[in-house]
Protein backbone atom coordinates (compact mmCIF):
# COMPACT_ATOMS: atom_id res chain seq x y z
CA UNK A 1 0.00 0.00 0.00
CA UNK A 2 3.18 2.28 0.62
CA UNK A 3 4.02 1.74 -3.01
CA UNK A 4 0.46 2.28 -4.30
CA UNK A 5 -0.04 5.65 -2.39
CA UNK A 6 3.44 6.73 -4.50
CA UNK A 7 1.92 5.42 -7.27
CA UNK A 8 -1.62 7.24 -6.76
CA UNK A 9 0.11 10.26 -6.09
CA UNK A 10 2.12 9.97 -9.34
CA UNK A 11 -1.11 9.47 -11.29
CA UNK A 12 -2.62 12.33 -10.38
CA UNK A 13 -1.85 16.40 -11.37
CA UNK A 14 -4.63 17.63 -9.04
CA UNK A 15 -3.96 16.53 -5.17
CA UNK A 16 -5.97 17.93 -2.37
CA UNK A 17 -5.21 16.89 1.61
CA UNK A 18 -7.89 16.70 4.25
CA UNK A 19 -7.38 16.39 7.35
CA UNK A 20 -9.65 16.01 11.36
CA UNK A 21 -11.70 18.90 12.39
CA UNK A 22 -9.89 20.56 15.26
CA UNK A 23 -6.75 20.08 14.47
CA UNK A 24 -3.92 19.44 16.74
CA UNK A 25 -0.02 19.64 15.48
CA UNK A 26 0.32 15.75 13.87
CA UNK A 27 -2.94 16.78 11.45
CA UNK A 28 -1.39 19.73 10.16
CA UNK A 29 2.19 18.26 10.63
CA UNK A 30 1.47 15.39 8.43
CA UNK A 31 -1.07 17.35 5.84
CA UNK A 32 1.21 19.98 5.61
CA UNK A 33 4.26 18.24 5.60
CA UNK A 34 2.70 15.79 2.87
CA UNK A 35 1.73 18.54 0.55
CA UNK A 36 5.38 19.91 0.83
CA UNK A 37 6.94 16.86 0.28
CA UNK A 38 4.84 16.23 -3.48
CA UNK A 39 5.15 20.06 -4.10
CA UNK A 40 9.29 20.20 -3.99
CA UNK A 41 9.55 16.84 -5.66
CA UNK A 42 7.02 16.86 -8.49
CA UNK A 43 6.53 20.45 -9.22
CA UNK A 44 2.77 20.25 -8.15
CA UNK A 45 0.55 22.69 -6.81
CA UNK A 46 -0.98 20.66 -3.70
CA UNK A 47 -3.90 22.19 -1.80
CA UNK A 48 -4.50 22.33 2.18
CA UNK A 49 -8.41 21.66 3.27
CA UNK A 50 -9.67 22.48 6.18
CA UNK A 51 -11.11 25.25 8.18
CA UNK A 52 -8.34 27.75 9.57
CA UNK A 53 -7.00 26.91 13.08
CA UNK A 54 -5.15 30.43 14.53
CA UNK A 55 -3.53 28.71 17.25
CA UNK A 56 -1.48 26.32 14.73
CA UNK A 57 -0.83 28.57 12.01
CA UNK A 58 2.41 29.17 12.63
CA UNK A 59 2.59 25.59 11.01
CA UNK A 60 0.49 26.11 7.97
CA UNK A 61 -2.30 27.90 6.85
CA UNK A 62 -5.17 26.38 4.46
CA UNK A 63 -6.18 26.59 1.01
CA UNK A 64 -9.47 28.58 -0.45
CA UNK A 65 -10.59 25.57 -2.80
CA UNK A 66 -13.40 25.29 -5.55
CA UNK A 67 -15.65 22.98 -5.57
CA UNK A 68 -15.25 21.51 -9.01
CA UNK A 69 -11.60 20.63 -8.13
CA UNK A 70 -12.57 17.98 -5.70
CA UNK A 71 -14.22 16.40 -8.35
CA UNK A 72 -10.69 16.40 -10.18
CA UNK A 73 -8.65 15.42 -7.76
CA UNK A 74 -6.83 12.94 -5.76
CA UNK A 75 -8.25 13.61 -2.01
CA UNK A 76 -5.31 12.36 0.40
CA UNK A 77 -7.45 12.23 4.46
CA UNK A 78 -4.65 12.17 6.79
CA UNK A 79 -5.07 11.53 10.84
CA UNK A 80 -8.64 10.94 10.69
CA UNK A 81 -10.16 7.33 11.40
CA UNK A 82 -14.05 8.16 11.15
CA UNK A 83 -15.91 10.47 8.55
CA UNK A 84 -17.49 12.19 10.56
CA UNK A 85 -14.40 14.01 11.68
CA UNK A 86 -13.35 14.80 8.29
CA UNK A 87 -12.72 18.56 8.26
CA UNK A 88 -13.99 18.72 4.52
CA UNK A 89 -17.25 17.08 3.26
CA UNK A 90 -16.17 17.64 -0.23
CA UNK A 91 -13.84 15.01 -0.07
CA UNK A 92 -16.72 12.52 -0.91
CA UNK A 93 -16.25 14.07 -4.60
CA UNK A 94 -12.91 13.19 -4.67
CA UNK A 95 -12.30 11.29 -8.34
CA UNK A 96 -9.92 9.27 -5.99
CA UNK A 97 -9.67 8.76 -2.20
CA UNK A 98 -6.62 7.71 -0.25
CA UNK A 99 -6.50 7.28 3.49
CA UNK A 100 -3.31 7.65 5.81
CA UNK A 101 -3.89 7.25 9.68
CA UNK A 102 -2.38 5.74 12.68
CA UNK A 103 -5.74 5.66 14.50
CA UNK A 104 -7.57 2.26 15.02
CA UNK A 105 -9.59 1.43 11.90
CA UNK A 106 -13.48 3.23 13.21
CA UNK A 107 -14.87 3.89 9.61
CA UNK A 108 -13.87 2.06 5.66
CA UNK A 109 -14.29 5.18 3.97
CA UNK A 110 -11.52 4.73 1.27
CA UNK A 111 -10.88 1.87 -0.92
CA UNK A 112 -7.48 3.17 -0.98
CA UNK A 113 -5.70 3.20 2.97
CA UNK A 114 -2.88 2.41 4.92
CA UNK A 115 -3.40 2.10 8.28
CA UNK A 116 -1.23 1.30 11.01
CA UNK A 117 -2.01 2.16 14.68
CA UNK A 118 1.83 0.54 15.37
CA UNK A 119 3.25 4.71 14.21
CA UNK A 120 3.34 7.07 16.93
CA UNK A 121 1.39 9.49 14.35
CA UNK A 122 0.79 10.29 10.97
CA UNK A 123 3.62 12.52 10.92
CA UNK A 124 5.94 9.49 11.78
CA UNK A 125 4.04 7.30 8.63
CA UNK A 126 5.10 10.14 6.20
CA UNK A 127 8.72 9.98 7.11
CA UNK A 128 8.62 6.08 7.02
CA UNK A 129 7.13 6.20 3.55
CA UNK A 130 9.64 8.70 2.61
CA UNK A 131 12.68 6.75 3.78
CA UNK A 132 11.07 3.41 2.51
CA UNK A 133 9.41 4.45 -0.90
CA UNK A 134 9.87 7.76 -1.93
CA UNK A 135 13.38 8.21 -1.56
CA UNK A 136 13.81 4.90 -3.74
CA UNK A 137 12.54 7.12 -6.70
CA UNK A 138 15.01 10.25 -5.70
CA UNK A 139 12.74 12.10 -3.76
CA UNK A 140 14.13 14.72 -1.43
CA UNK A 141 12.71 15.92 2.11
CA UNK A 142 13.76 19.66 3.05
CA UNK A 143 14.18 21.52 6.10
CA UNK A 144 10.74 22.76 5.98
CA UNK A 145 9.24 19.43 5.41
CA UNK A 146 11.15 18.31 8.37
CA UNK A 147 10.46 20.93 11.03
CA UNK A 148 6.24 20.12 9.95
CA UNK A 149 6.26 16.05 10.30
CA UNK A 150 8.51 16.94 13.87
CA UNK A 151 6.33 19.26 14.88
CA UNK A 152 3.20 16.31 14.70
CA UNK A 153 5.54 13.79 15.70
CA UNK A 154 6.44 15.69 18.83
CA UNK A 155 2.72 16.72 19.73
CA UNK A 156 1.31 12.89 19.27
CA UNK A 157 3.96 11.74 21.28
CA UNK A 158 3.67 14.70 24.25
CA UNK A 159 7.38 15.25 23.39
CA UNK A 160 8.61 11.49 23.44
CA UNK A 161 6.40 10.96 26.81
CA UNK A 162 3.50 9.26 26.09
CA UNK A 163 4.24 5.09 25.21
CA UNK A 164 3.25 5.55 21.68
CA UNK A 165 6.58 6.45 21.35
CA UNK A 166 9.12 3.82 19.98
CA UNK A 167 12.37 3.11 18.22
CA UNK A 168 11.43 3.84 15.22
CA UNK A 169 10.01 7.04 16.11
CA UNK A 170 13.62 8.51 16.84
CA UNK A 171 14.56 6.78 13.87
CA UNK A 172 11.93 9.12 12.44
CA UNK A 173 13.32 12.24 14.22
CA UNK A 174 16.73 11.48 13.35
CA UNK A 175 16.15 11.61 9.84
CA UNK A 176 14.35 15.02 10.42
CA UNK A 177 17.54 15.98 12.00
CA UNK A 178 19.53 15.58 9.54
CA UNK A 179 17.51 18.99 8.12
CA UNK A 180 17.59 22.20 9.27
CA UNK A 181 15.04 23.57 10.60
CA UNK A 182 14.86 26.09 13.97
CA UNK A 183 13.62 23.38 16.25
CA UNK A 184 14.03 26.22 19.43
CA UNK A 185 11.35 28.36 17.73
CA UNK A 186 9.05 25.75 16.56
CA UNK A 187 9.14 24.59 20.57
CA UNK A 188 8.42 28.23 21.34
CA UNK A 189 5.24 28.57 19.01
CA UNK A 190 4.05 24.81 19.89
CA UNK A 191 3.70 25.36 23.78
CA UNK A 192 3.83 28.94 24.68
CA UNK A 193 0.56 30.38 26.67
CA UNK A 194 -0.48 33.47 26.37
CA UNK A 195 -0.85 34.53 30.35
CA UNK A 196 -5.06 34.47 29.52
CA UNK A 197 -4.72 30.45 29.05
CA UNK A 198 -2.43 30.20 32.51
CA UNK A 199 -5.09 32.20 34.77
CA UNK A 200 -7.66 30.26 33.35
CA UNK A 201 -5.22 26.55 34.00
CA UNK A 202 -5.16 28.02 37.84
CA UNK A 203 -8.89 28.48 38.10
CA UNK A 204 -9.63 24.80 36.34
CA UNK A 205 -6.84 23.39 38.86
CA UNK A 206 -8.79 25.05 42.11
CA UNK A 207 -11.74 22.94 40.86
CA UNK A 208 -10.36 19.90 39.71
CA UNK A 209 -11.61 16.72 41.47
CA UNK A 210 -10.33 13.28 41.98
CA UNK A 211 -12.13 10.40 42.84
CA UNK A 212 -11.17 7.39 44.25
CA UNK A 213 -11.23 4.95 41.04
CA UNK A 214 -8.29 7.44 40.53
CA UNK A 215 -10.63 9.21 37.60
CA UNK A 216 -9.79 13.77 37.16
CA UNK A 217 -12.87 15.62 35.97
CA UNK A 218 -12.25 19.00 34.58
CA UNK A 219 -15.01 21.11 32.92
CA UNK A 220 -14.17 24.40 31.57
CA UNK A 221 -17.50 26.61 30.67
CA UNK A 222 -18.26 29.18 27.76
CA UNK A 223 -18.19 31.91 30.58
CA UNK A 224 -14.65 30.80 31.42
CA UNK A 225 -13.53 30.99 28.27
CA UNK A 226 -15.08 34.48 27.48
CA UNK A 227 -13.78 35.90 30.47
CA UNK A 228 -10.18 34.60 29.72
CA UNK A 229 -10.85 35.08 25.86
CA UNK A 230 -9.55 31.61 25.31
CA UNK A 231 -10.72 29.56 22.38
CA UNK A 232 -11.90 26.06 22.24
CA UNK A 233 -9.00 24.90 20.60
CA UNK A 234 -6.51 27.12 23.27
CA UNK A 235 -7.97 25.37 25.89
CA UNK A 236 -6.42 22.03 24.64
CA UNK A 237 -3.13 23.21 26.05
CA UNK A 238 -4.64 22.56 29.46
CA UNK A 239 -5.67 19.11 29.05
CA UNK A 240 -2.34 17.45 31.16
CA UNK A 241 -2.18 20.24 33.70
CA UNK A 242 -2.99 17.30 36.36
CA UNK A 243 -1.51 14.37 34.27
CA UNK A 244 1.57 14.05 37.47
CA UNK A 245 -1.10 14.54 39.64
CA UNK A 246 -1.08 11.45 42.41
CA UNK A 247 -3.01 8.77 42.27
CA UNK A 248 -4.42 10.07 39.43
CA UNK A 249 -5.36 6.97 36.40
CA UNK A 250 -7.97 8.74 33.70
CA UNK A 251 -8.91 12.22 33.57
CA UNK A 252 -11.63 13.92 31.12
CA UNK A 253 -11.86 17.01 29.82
CA UNK A 254 -15.39 18.83 29.34
CA UNK A 255 -15.22 22.18 27.23
CA UNK A 256 -18.55 23.47 26.61
CA UNK A 257 -19.30 24.68 22.97
CA UNK A 258 -21.34 27.54 22.70
CA UNK A 259 -24.40 25.08 21.00
CA UNK A 260 -24.26 23.82 25.13
CA UNK A 261 -22.72 20.49 23.69
CA UNK A 262 -19.49 19.54 25.29
CA UNK A 263 -16.07 18.51 23.61
CA UNK A 264 -14.86 15.18 25.72
CA UNK A 265 -11.28 15.15 26.25
CA UNK A 266 -9.93 11.91 27.52
CA UNK A 267 -6.44 10.87 28.59
CA UNK A 268 -5.27 7.47 30.99
CA UNK A 269 -2.25 6.19 32.27
CA UNK A 270 -3.38 2.67 31.44
CA UNK A 271 -7.53 2.40 31.06
CA UNK A 272 -8.12 2.22 27.89
CA UNK A 273 -10.35 5.29 26.83
CA UNK A 274 -11.24 4.79 23.24
CA UNK A 275 -14.00 2.37 23.50
CA UNK A 276 -16.00 4.74 25.99
CA UNK A 277 -15.06 7.97 23.74
CA UNK A 278 -16.75 5.26 20.09
CA UNK A 279 -19.91 5.43 22.42
CA UNK A 280 -19.97 9.13 22.53
CA UNK A 281 -19.53 9.79 18.74
CA UNK A 282 -15.58 10.08 18.98
CA UNK A 283 -12.83 7.70 19.14
CA UNK A 284 -9.18 8.04 18.80
CA UNK A 285 -5.85 5.80 20.46
CA UNK A 286 -6.05 3.45 23.71
CA UNK A 287 -5.17 6.22 25.97
CA UNK A 288 -5.87 9.43 24.32
CA UNK A 289 -9.03 9.83 22.80
CA UNK A 290 -12.03 12.06 22.20
CA UNK A 291 -15.93 12.51 22.04
CA UNK A 292 -19.09 14.67 22.44
CA UNK A 293 -21.31 14.77 25.23
CA UNK A 294 -24.74 16.21 23.74
CA UNK A 295 -25.74 17.66 27.40
CA UNK A 296 -25.14 17.37 31.05
CA UNK A 297 -26.84 14.07 31.82
CA UNK A 298 -24.36 12.70 28.92
CA UNK A 299 -21.75 14.55 30.81
CA UNK A 300 -22.61 12.61 33.69
CA UNK A 301 -22.81 9.44 31.66
CA UNK A 302 -18.77 9.90 30.70
CA UNK A 303 -17.70 10.13 34.00
CA UNK A 304 -19.85 7.53 35.49
CA UNK A 305 -18.44 5.05 32.83
CA UNK A 306 -14.66 6.42 33.08
CA UNK A 307 -15.34 5.56 37.06
CA UNK A 308 -16.51 2.06 36.02
CA UNK A 309 -13.03 1.61 33.39
CA UNK A 310 -10.70 2.69 36.37
CA UNK A 311 -11.95 0.29 39.04
CA UNK A 312 -12.01 -2.42 37.10
CA UNK A 313 -8.13 -1.42 35.51
CA UNK A 314 -7.12 -1.38 39.34
CA UNK A 315 -9.15 -4.86 40.70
Amino acid sequence: MKQKLFDTISAFEQIIICRHERPDPDAIGSQAGLARLIEINTGKKVQLAGEEEPSLSFLSEMDKIDDKAFSEALVIVCDTANTGRIDDERYKNARELFKIDHHPVVDDYASLAWVDPTFSSTSEMIVHWYETVASAHDWKLDGECARLLYAGIVGDTGRFSHPNTSACTFKAVQLLFEREFDVRRLFNEMYKKPLSLLRLEGEVLSDFTLSENGVGVIVLSQEQLRKYQVSVNESSAIVHSVANVEGIMAWVTFVELEDKTYRVRLRSKGPVVNELAGRFQGGGHPLAAGATAENDQERAQVVEQLEEICKAYRA
